[in-house]
């Protein structure tokens, strides 16, 4: 026995991954990008010079996502985060802006896909519509002569479940595929008038459902809006957005509703 003993090492075990994490990306962000440094014996200098700094930025962008991955990987929260933060602010120190700038590309990224999603999804939505507005269009009857009153501007056949523009008993707009209220939700019949018109409208009743293009003809919150008019409301009048883009701009207050007919479904809700 000599009397020394060894101390006991306290480094928190999280703590020397850290210090292993920054270790790690110290090495491999210093590491040059040998594939591009034949770029500096060309005649281009100034060329080779930027893609052989853009390699070594490039690089050093990928080792830093390695090193996010291989947190997430071996660490839990908020470790994980931690050695992240470190990671970033040794990328910040040899790299200025490429962090910032990297993340900016990839939101911008995100953000582009985003909207292409969205006008595919728009674009096809417009396209179904547009068939089904048409076979409607199609299959629908004669409507028969002062079935709706000549005053009347706009006209809603509830039990035909479709509804049209006119002007002094012309039709001058559809019919268009419309649904009205389910049972125990009855859209009211008769003679209304429009009193408000609110383009991005969204019912606080029903937990801020939208209503786009909303014209409301009853002051119990009663308006034709976009909406599929294959599903039941609850009093509403459903059209499909191009419709209800019509029926927006083409009325005005004061101008007269007429709706007339009733449906029983035998059920409160759904589908047509």
């Amino acid at each position: 026995m000599t009397g020394k003993h060894r101390l006991k090492n306290t480094t928190p075990r999280c703590g020397a991954v850290s210090v292993a994490a920054v270790a790690t990306a110290g090495a491999l962000l210093a590491q040059p990008a040998a594939a591009s440094a034949q770029d500096l014996g060309s005649s281009n200098l100034t060329a080779g010079i930027e893609q052989f700094n853009n390699d070594i930025r490039n690089n050093a962008w990928q080792t830093r996502n390695t090193l996010f991955a291989q947190a997430d990987a071996v660490l839990p929260a908020p470790h994980n985060q931690n050695v992240k933060n470190i990671v970033d602010g040794g990328m910040n120190l040899l790299f200025p802006g490429l962090v910032d700038q990297k993340l900016a590309e990839q939101r911008a990224a995100e953000e582009a896909a985003a909207r292409a999603e969205a006008e595919r999804v728009a674009a096809e939505q417009a396209r179904l519509e547009a068939e089904r507005a048409e076979a409607a269009r199609r299959d629908a009857l004669n409507i028969p002569a002062g079935v709706c009153p000549p005053q009347a501007k706009a006209c809603i056949d509830i039990e035909g479940n479709r509804a049209w523009l006119q002007e002094n008993g012309r039709i001058t707009y559809g019919p268009v595929p419309a649904s009205t209220g389910a049972d125990g939700h009855d859209t009211p019949a008769g003679m209304m008038t429009v009193n408000r018109k609110i383009k991005d409208e969204v019912s606080r009743e029903f937990g801020n459902a939208p209503m786009p293009y909303a014209v409301y003809f009853t002051y119990n919150g009663i308006a034709f809006h976009a909406g599929s008019p294959y599903i039941l409301s609850h009093g509403c009048v459903h059209l499909n957005y191009g419709d209800a883009k019509v029926f927006f701009e083409r009325l005005n207050v004061g101008d007269r509703v007429f709706a007339y007919g009733d449906k029983t479904y035998g059920y409160p809700n759904g589908p047509i």
